[in-house]
């Protein structure tokens, strides 16, 4: 996987080796649109708008600026553009939020999420 020039988005968290990630579900995010860019599904300067926009609605919102929300903007992002492109129905990719909210609160804690549909 080859990381596109980062310097168009937003505030990407990183240090000095590269983007850093608290969860790896963010990390998991941060790849699949990688990915996608890499695979021609849309272009990086499409994306990046798409993630301004997240981050404009959330600071009119009055959201704090401090970045620990970023990846979450991220994803939305990129549940946004996806949709868009038809890469995914977008009330197949509801309905798989609910399925994956469903199993995470099954879940006990330190046990791995299992997703089943149903």
């Amino acid at each position: 996987m080859t990381i596109p020039d980062l310097g168009s988005p937003p505030s990407v968290p990183r240090d000095q080796e590269g983007p850093v990630f608290s969860a790896p579900w963010e990390a998991q995010a941060f790849a699949m649109a990688v990915v996608l860019h890499e695979r021609g599904q849309f272009t990086w300067k499409e994306f990046t708008a798409q993630l301004a926009g997240e981050i404009a609605a959330a600071k009119e919102r009055g959201e704090a600026d401090d970045g620990r929300r970023y990846y979450e903007y991220w994803l939305t992002a990129l549940e946004r553009i996806v949709a868009q492109k038809g890469l995914v129905l977008a009330d197949e990719l509801a309905k798989r939020k609910r399925e994956w909210d469903r199993a995470a609160r099954e879940t006990p804690h330190g046990k791995p999420i299992e997703l089943t549909p149903g």
